[in-house]
Protein backbone atom coordinates (compact mmCIF):
# COMPACT_ATOMS: atom_id res chain seq x y z
CA UNK A 1 0.00 0.00 0.00
CA UNK A 2 1.45 3.35 -0.98
CA UNK A 3 2.14 5.78 1.84
CA UNK A 4 0.23 9.11 1.77
CA UNK A 5 2.19 12.35 1.39
CA UNK A 6 3.36 13.94 4.62
CA UNK A 7 0.50 15.62 6.44
CA UNK A 8 -2.24 13.89 4.42
CA UNK A 9 -4.77 11.90 6.39
CA UNK A 10 -4.40 8.15 5.99
CA UNK A 11 -7.39 6.55 4.30
CA UNK A 12 -9.00 3.79 6.35
CA UNK A 13 -9.59 0.62 4.36
CA UNK A 14 -11.20 -2.69 5.37
CA UNK A 15 -8.72 -5.46 6.13
CA UNK A 16 -8.25 -7.85 3.21
CA UNK A 17 -6.69 -10.66 5.24
CA UNK A 18 -7.62 -12.92 8.12
CA UNK A 19 -4.72 -14.18 10.24
CA UNK A 20 -4.41 -17.72 11.56
CA UNK A 21 -1.81 -19.81 13.38
CA UNK A 22 1.56 -18.43 14.41
CA UNK A 23 4.47 -19.72 12.28
CA UNK A 24 7.34 -18.02 14.13
CA UNK A 25 8.30 -15.09 16.33
CA UNK A 26 11.20 -12.69 16.89
CA UNK A 27 12.04 -9.73 19.09
CA UNK A 28 10.13 -7.21 16.98
CA UNK A 29 7.65 -9.33 15.09
CA UNK A 30 5.51 -12.42 14.78
CA UNK A 31 4.86 -14.39 11.58
CA UNK A 32 1.33 -15.69 11.10
CA UNK A 33 -0.40 -17.70 8.46
CA UNK A 34 -3.06 -15.57 6.76
CA UNK A 35 -5.71 -15.94 4.10
CA UNK A 36 -6.83 -13.34 1.57
CA UNK A 37 -10.54 -12.95 2.24
CA UNK A 38 -11.57 -12.40 -1.40
CA UNK A 39 -9.42 -15.04 -3.12
CA UNK A 40 -9.01 -17.64 -0.36
CA UNK A 41 -5.27 -17.83 -1.08
CA UNK A 42 -2.94 -18.48 1.85
CA UNK A 43 0.11 -16.34 2.63
CA UNK A 44 2.47 -15.58 5.50
CA UNK A 45 2.16 -12.22 7.27
CA UNK A 46 5.07 -10.72 9.23
CA UNK A 47 3.55 -8.42 11.85
CA UNK A 48 6.04 -5.81 13.10
CA UNK A 49 5.25 -3.95 16.31
CA UNK A 50 5.50 -0.17 15.74
CA UNK A 51 6.08 0.60 19.39
CA UNK A 52 9.25 -1.50 19.43
CA UNK A 53 10.66 0.38 16.44
CA UNK A 54 9.49 3.90 17.30
CA UNK A 55 11.21 6.57 15.19
CA UNK A 56 12.51 4.11 12.60
CA UNK A 57 9.30 3.24 10.74
CA UNK A 58 10.36 5.35 7.75
CA UNK A 59 13.50 3.26 7.27
CA UNK A 60 11.43 0.10 7.11
CA UNK A 61 8.87 1.66 4.75
CA UNK A 62 11.61 2.80 2.36
CA UNK A 63 13.21 -0.61 2.25
CA UNK A 64 9.86 -2.34 1.86
CA UNK A 65 9.10 -0.20 -1.18
CA UNK A 66 12.28 -1.44 -2.86
CA UNK A 67 11.90 -5.02 -1.68
CA UNK A 68 8.37 -5.33 -3.01
CA UNK A 69 9.68 -4.46 -6.46
CA UNK A 70 12.80 -6.66 -6.48
CA UNK A 71 11.32 -9.69 -4.70
CA UNK A 72 9.18 -10.45 -7.74
CA UNK A 73 12.21 -10.48 -10.02
CA UNK A 74 14.21 -13.44 -8.64
CA UNK A 75 13.21 -17.05 -8.10
CA UNK A 76 15.31 -17.40 -4.93
CA UNK A 77 13.74 -14.47 -3.07
CA UNK A 78 10.44 -14.97 -1.26
CA UNK A 79 7.92 -12.70 -2.97
CA UNK A 80 6.62 -9.76 -0.97
CA UNK A 81 3.06 -9.58 -2.28
CA UNK A 82 1.55 -6.86 -0.10
CA UNK A 83 2.30 -4.32 2.59
CA UNK A 84 -0.03 -2.34 4.82
CA UNK A 85 -0.13 -0.93 8.30
CA UNK A 86 -2.54 -0.35 11.15
CA UNK A 87 -2.29 2.00 14.10
CA UNK A 88 -0.07 -0.46 16.01
CA UNK A 89 1.62 -2.70 13.44
CA UNK A 90 3.28 -2.98 10.04
CA UNK A 91 2.24 -6.00 7.96
CA UNK A 92 4.43 -7.68 5.32
CA UNK A 93 2.53 -10.31 3.36
CA UNK A 94 4.67 -12.88 1.52
CA UNK A 95 4.17 -16.14 -0.30
CA UNK A 96 3.84 -19.08 2.06
CA UNK A 97 6.97 -21.25 1.85
CA UNK A 98 5.85 -24.77 2.68
CA UNK A 99 9.07 -26.65 1.99
CA UNK A 100 10.64 -26.22 5.41
CA UNK A 101 14.00 -24.91 6.62
CA UNK A 102 17.26 -25.58 4.84
CA UNK A 103 18.95 -27.75 7.44
CA UNK A 104 15.84 -29.76 8.26
CA UNK A 105 15.58 -30.67 4.56
CA UNK A 106 19.24 -31.72 4.47
CA UNK A 107 18.81 -33.95 7.54
CA UNK A 108 15.85 -35.73 5.88
CA UNK A 109 17.84 -36.53 2.73
CA UNK A 110 19.15 -40.03 2.05
CA UNK A 111 22.54 -38.65 1.01
CA UNK A 112 24.24 -35.27 0.87
CA UNK A 113 27.38 -34.43 -1.10
CA UNK A 114 29.63 -31.40 -1.35
CA UNK A 115 28.09 -30.64 -4.74
CA UNK A 116 24.67 -30.39 -3.06
CA UNK A 117 26.05 -27.77 -0.66
CA UNK A 118 27.56 -25.88 -3.61
CA UNK A 119 24.19 -25.89 -5.39
CA UNK A 120 22.47 -24.46 -2.31
CA UNK A 121 25.09 -21.73 -1.86
CA UNK A 122 24.89 -20.89 -5.58
CA UNK A 123 21.14 -20.23 -5.20
CA UNK A 124 21.75 -17.97 -2.19
CA UNK A 125 24.56 -16.12 -3.97
CA UNK A 126 22.40 -15.57 -7.03
CA UNK A 127 19.70 -13.94 -4.92
CA UNK A 128 22.22 -11.88 -2.93
CA UNK A 129 23.90 -10.64 -6.13
CA UNK A 130 20.47 -9.55 -7.36
CA UNK A 131 19.76 -7.70 -4.10
CA UNK A 132 23.19 -6.04 -4.17
CA UNK A 133 22.66 -4.94 -7.77
CA UNK A 134 19.53 -3.16 -6.55
CA UNK A 135 21.31 -1.52 -3.63
CA UNK A 136 19.95 -3.81 -0.92
CA UNK A 137 22.12 -5.39 1.80
CA UNK A 138 20.40 -8.26 3.57
CA UNK A 139 22.45 -8.07 6.81
CA UNK A 140 20.86 -11.11 8.44
CA UNK A 141 21.67 -14.17 6.34
CA UNK A 142 21.61 -17.43 8.33
CA UNK A 143 20.28 -20.96 7.72
CA UNK A 144 16.90 -20.42 9.39
CA UNK A 145 16.20 -17.53 7.00
CA UNK A 146 16.52 -19.94 4.06
CA UNK A 147 13.35 -21.86 3.23
CA UNK A 148 12.17 -24.08 0.39
CA UNK A 149 9.18 -22.95 -1.64
CA UNK A 150 7.52 -26.41 -1.71
CA UNK A 151 8.22 -29.88 -0.28
CA UNK A 152 9.31 -31.22 -3.70
CA UNK A 153 12.94 -32.27 -4.14
CA UNK A 154 13.54 -29.70 -6.89
CA UNK A 155 11.92 -26.80 -5.00
CA UNK A 156 13.53 -23.34 -5.06
CA UNK A 157 15.57 -22.32 -2.04
CA UNK A 158 14.38 -18.89 -0.89
CA UNK A 159 15.77 -16.04 1.16
CA UNK A 160 12.70 -15.70 3.34
CA UNK A 161 13.57 -12.88 5.71
CA UNK A 162 14.85 -9.55 4.44
CA UNK A 163 16.69 -8.63 7.63
CA UNK A 164 14.45 -5.67 8.35
CA UNK A 165 14.86 -6.10 12.09
CA UNK A 166 18.54 -5.19 11.71
CA UNK A 167 17.50 -1.67 10.69
CA UNK A 168 15.77 -1.34 14.00
CA UNK A 169 18.85 -2.34 15.96
CA UNK A 170 21.50 -0.22 14.30
CA UNK A 171 20.82 2.93 16.31
CA UNK A 172 21.28 0.92 19.51
CA UNK A 173 24.20 -1.30 18.61
CA UNK A 174 24.91 -2.42 22.17
CA UNK A 175 21.44 -3.97 22.22
CA UNK A 176 22.24 -5.93 19.08
CA UNK A 177 25.43 -7.46 20.45
CA UNK A 178 23.85 -8.53 23.73
CA UNK A 179 20.37 -9.64 22.68
CA UNK A 180 21.07 -11.48 19.45
CA UNK A 181 21.31 -15.14 20.44
CA UNK A 182 23.91 -15.92 17.78
CA UNK A 183 26.22 -13.17 16.53
CA UNK A 184 28.19 -15.92 14.78
CA UNK A 185 27.08 -14.90 11.27
CA UNK A 186 28.01 -11.22 11.72
CA UNK A 187 31.09 -9.79 9.96
CA UNK A 188 33.98 -8.13 11.88
CA UNK A 189 33.17 -4.65 10.58
CA UNK A 190 29.73 -4.82 12.22
CA UNK A 191 31.35 -5.30 15.63
CA UNK A 192 33.95 -2.61 14.89
CA UNK A 193 31.15 -0.17 14.01
CA UNK A 194 33.41 1.08 11.21
CA UNK A 195 30.59 1.14 8.69
CA UNK A 196 29.39 -1.85 6.73
CA UNK A 197 27.67 -2.73 3.49
CA UNK A 198 27.37 -5.49 0.91
CA UNK A 199 30.46 -7.46 2.06
CA UNK A 200 28.71 -8.46 5.31
CA UNK A 201 26.43 -10.74 3.28
CA UNK A 202 29.44 -12.52 1.75
CA UNK A 203 30.93 -13.10 5.20
CA UNK A 204 27.62 -14.65 6.32
CA UNK A 205 27.60 -16.89 3.25
CA UNK A 206 31.09 -18.09 4.25
CA UNK A 207 29.80 -19.04 7.72
CA UNK A 208 26.75 -20.78 6.21
CA UNK A 209 28.99 -22.73 3.80
CA UNK A 210 31.23 -23.90 6.65
CA UNK A 211 28.14 -24.96 8.59
CA UNK A 212 26.67 -26.85 5.62
CA UNK A 213 29.87 -28.87 5.19
CA UNK A 214 30.38 -30.03 8.79
CA UNK A 215 27.29 -29.32 10.93
CA UNK A 216 28.81 -26.67 13.24
CA UNK A 217 29.78 -23.03 12.83
CA UNK A 218 33.37 -21.71 12.54
CA UNK A 219 33.27 -19.23 15.44
CA UNK A 220 31.31 -21.31 17.96
CA UNK A 221 32.45 -20.30 21.46
CA UNK A 222 31.28 -20.43 25.07
CA UNK A 223 29.98 -16.85 25.20
CA UNK A 224 29.01 -14.01 22.90
CA UNK A 225 32.15 -12.12 23.93
CA UNK A 226 34.51 -14.97 23.00
CA UNK A 227 32.60 -15.49 19.76
CA UNK A 228 32.99 -11.82 18.88
CA UNK A 229 36.74 -11.95 19.60
CA UNK A 230 37.09 -15.01 17.34
CA UNK A 231 35.21 -13.24 14.55
CA UNK A 232 37.35 -10.10 14.84
CA UNK A 233 40.49 -12.24 14.43
CA UNK A 234 38.90 -14.63 11.88
CA UNK A 235 40.00 -17.39 14.27
CA UNK A 236 38.69 -20.59 12.73
CA UNK A 237 40.10 -23.81 11.33
CA UNK A 238 39.03 -26.88 9.37
CA UNK A 239 39.23 -29.29 12.28
CA UNK A 240 38.89 -31.99 13.50
CA UNK A 241 40.39 -33.52 10.38
CA UNK A 242 38.00 -36.49 10.49
CA UNK A 243 35.13 -34.12 9.64
CA UNK A 244 36.97 -32.22 6.89
CA UNK A 245 38.93 -34.99 5.20
CA UNK A 246 36.20 -35.44 2.59
CA UNK A 247 35.87 -31.71 1.81
CA UNK A 248 37.72 -30.38 -1.22
CA UNK A 249 40.43 -27.72 -1.31
CA UNK A 250 38.14 -25.62 -3.54
CA UNK A 251 35.45 -25.55 -0.85
CA UNK A 252 37.93 -24.51 1.83
CA UNK A 253 39.32 -21.81 -0.46
CA UNK A 254 35.79 -20.52 -1.08
CA UNK A 255 35.22 -20.25 2.68
CA UNK A 256 38.57 -18.51 3.18
CA UNK A 257 37.75 -15.98 0.45
CA UNK A 258 34.44 -15.20 2.19
CA UNK A 259 35.84 -15.09 5.74
CA UNK A 260 38.38 -12.36 4.97
CA UNK A 261 38.65 -9.72 7.70
CA UNK A 262 39.11 -6.77 5.32
CA UNK A 263 35.75 -6.26 3.58
CA UNK A 264 37.50 -4.63 0.60
CA UNK A 265 39.44 -7.87 0.02
CA UNK A 266 36.40 -10.11 0.35
CA UNK A 267 34.82 -11.52 -2.81
CA UNK A 268 31.79 -9.73 -4.19
CA UNK A 269 28.64 -11.77 -4.84
CA UNK A 270 29.38 -11.86 -8.58
CA UNK A 271 33.00 -12.91 -7.96
CA UNK A 272 31.80 -15.63 -5.61
CA UNK A 273 29.45 -16.94 -8.31
CA UNK A 274 32.50 -17.37 -10.58
CA UNK A 275 34.56 -19.22 -7.95
CA UNK A 276 35.53 -22.71 -9.17
CA UNK A 277 33.72 -24.35 -6.25
CA UNK A 278 30.45 -22.66 -7.24
CA UNK A 279 30.98 -22.79 -11.02
CA UNK A 280 33.39 -25.68 -11.71
CA UNK A 281 34.93 -26.05 -15.18
CA UNK A 282 32.66 -27.86 -17.69
CA UNK A 283 34.90 -30.93 -17.76
CA UNK A 284 34.59 -31.38 -13.98
CA UNK A 285 32.07 -34.05 -13.04
CA UNK A 286 31.19 -33.51 -9.41
CA UNK A 287 27.54 -34.46 -8.99
CA UNK A 288 27.21 -37.31 -6.48
CA UNK A 289 30.97 -37.78 -6.39
CA UNK A 290 33.15 -37.60 -3.33
CA UNK A 291 32.21 -38.53 0.21
CA UNK A 292 28.64 -38.58 1.51
CA UNK A 293 28.70 -35.79 4.11
CA UNK A 294 25.27 -36.50 5.58
CA UNK A 295 26.34 -38.83 8.44
CA UNK A 296 28.94 -36.33 9.72
CA UNK A 297 26.80 -33.22 9.25
CA UNK A 298 23.72 -34.84 10.79
CA UNK A 299 25.66 -36.26 13.73
CA UNK A 300 27.37 -32.97 14.56
CA UNK A 301 24.22 -30.92 14.18
CA UNK A 302 21.99 -33.24 16.20
CA UNK A 303 24.60 -33.85 18.91
CA UNK A 304 25.17 -30.14 19.31
CA UNK A 305 21.45 -29.35 19.36
CA UNK A 306 20.79 -32.08 21.97
CA UNK A 307 23.74 -30.92 24.06
CA UNK A 308 22.65 -27.27 24.02
CA UNK A 309 19.15 -28.26 25.13
CA UNK A 310 20.67 -30.18 28.04
CA UNK A 311 22.83 -27.17 28.85
CA UNK A 312 19.72 -24.97 28.90
CA UNK A 313 18.22 -27.36 31.46
CA UNK A 314 21.39 -27.34 33.56
CA UNK A 315 21.58 -23.54 33.55
CA UNK A 316 17.91 -23.23 34.44
CA UNK A 317 18.39 -25.61 37.37
CA UNK A 318 21.47 -23.65 38.46
CA UNK A 319 19.27 -20.56 38.40
CA UNK A 320 16.72 -22.28 40.61
CA UNK A 321 19.43 -23.29 43.06
CA UNK A 322 20.61 -19.71 43.23
CA UNK A 323 17.14 -18.74 44.39
CA UNK A 324 16.34 -16.82 41.26
CA UNK A 325 13.09 -18.61 40.45
CA UNK A 326 12.41 -20.40 37.21
CA UNK A 327 13.68 -17.62 34.92
CA UNK A 328 14.82 -18.88 31.55
CA UNK A 329 15.66 -15.41 30.22
CA UNK A 330 19.37 -14.74 30.16
CA UNK A 331 20.46 -18.33 30.77
CA UNK A 332 19.83 -19.79 27.35
CA UNK A 333 22.78 -21.40 25.66
CA UNK A 334 23.46 -20.50 22.03
CA UNK A 335 22.05 -23.19 19.78
CA UNK A 336 23.04 -23.64 16.12
CA UNK A 337 19.40 -22.63 15.47
CA UNK A 338 19.63 -19.21 17.07
CA UNK A 339 16.96 -17.67 19.24
CA UNK A 340 16.72 -14.12 20.52
CA UNK A 341 17.04 -13.82 24.28
CA UNK A 342 17.01 -11.01 26.79
CA UNK A 343 19.95 -8.64 26.91
CA UNK A 344 21.69 -9.94 30.04
CA UNK A 345 22.96 -13.20 28.59
CA UNK A 346 26.70 -12.60 28.84
CA UNK A 347 26.41 -11.12 32.31
CA UNK A 348 24.36 -14.04 33.55
CA UNK A 349 26.74 -16.62 32.10
CA UNK A 350 29.77 -14.98 33.63
CA UNK A 351 28.07 -14.65 36.99
CA UNK A 352 27.02 -18.27 37.03
CA UNK A 353 30.47 -19.51 36.19
CA UNK A 354 32.06 -17.75 39.15
CA UNK A 355 29.32 -18.08 41.76
CA UNK A 356 28.55 -20.80 44.28
CA UNK A 357 25.18 -22.50 44.56
CA UNK A 358 23.03 -22.13 47.66
CA UNK A 359 23.94 -25.57 48.97
CA UNK A 360 27.65 -24.68 48.92
CA UNK A 361 28.51 -26.65 45.83
CA UNK A 362 29.92 -25.12 42.66
CA UNK A 363 27.58 -24.61 39.74
CA UNK A 364 27.79 -27.22 37.03
CA UNK A 365 30.33 -26.56 34.30
CA UNK A 366 30.00 -27.89 30.78
CA UNK A 367 32.37 -27.58 27.85
CA UNK A 368 29.64 -26.72 25.38
CA UNK A 369 31.48 -25.68 22.25
CA UNK A 370 34.73 -27.46 21.50
CA UNK A 371 36.24 -24.08 20.50
CA UNK A 372 34.91 -24.14 16.94
CA UNK A 373 36.92 -27.20 16.09
CA UNK A 374 34.00 -29.58 16.22
CA UNK A 375 33.90 -32.62 18.44
CA UNK A 376 35.16 -36.14 18.07
CA UNK A 377 32.72 -38.98 18.75
CA UNK A 378 34.53 -39.63 22.03
CA UNK A 379 34.10 -35.97 23.08
CA UNK A 380 30.41 -36.06 22.20
CA UNK A 381 29.86 -39.23 24.25
CA UNK A 382 31.82 -37.81 27.18
CA UNK A 383 29.83 -34.57 27.18
CA UNK A 384 26.53 -36.44 27.02
CA UNK A 385 27.65 -38.60 29.94
CA UNK A 386 28.64 -35.54 31.98
CA UNK A 387 25.34 -33.81 31.29
CA UNK A 388 23.34 -36.89 32.37
CA UNK A 389 25.39 -37.28 35.54
CA UNK A 390 25.10 -33.62 36.43
CA UNK A 391 21.35 -33.42 35.90
CA UNK A 392 20.73 -36.73 37.70
CA UNK A 393 23.01 -35.75 40.60
CA UNK A 394 21.41 -32.35 40.97
CA UNK A 395 17.87 -33.67 41.09
CA UNK A 396 18.81 -36.45 43.52
CA UNK A 397 20.35 -33.86 45.88
CA UNK A 398 17.34 -31.61 45.47
CA UNK A 399 14.86 -34.39 46.17
CA UNK A 400 16.85 -35.62 49.13
CA UNK A 401 16.41 -32.37 51.06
Amino acid sequence: MAQPPSGQRTQVQPCRYKTGKTLGAGSYSVVKECVHIDTGRYYAAKVINKRLMAGREHMVRNEIAVLKKVSMGHQNILTLVDYFETMNNLYLVTDLALGGELFDRICRKGSYYESDAADLIRAVLSAVAYLHDHGIVHRDLKPENLLFRTPEDNADLLIADFGLSRIMDEEQFHVLTTTCGTPGYMAPEIFKKSGHGKPVDIWAIGVITYFLLCGYTPFDRDSNLEEMQAILAADYSFTPLEYWRGVSAEARNFINRCLTIDPASRMTAHEALQHPWISPPPDTLRKGSGEDLLPTVKKNFNARRTLHRAIDTVRAINKLREGGGFMMDGVMSIDPKPERVNGNEVVEEQRQETSTANDGSSPMQIDSRGNARGQTEEQIREQERRVKEMVAGLWSRGHGK
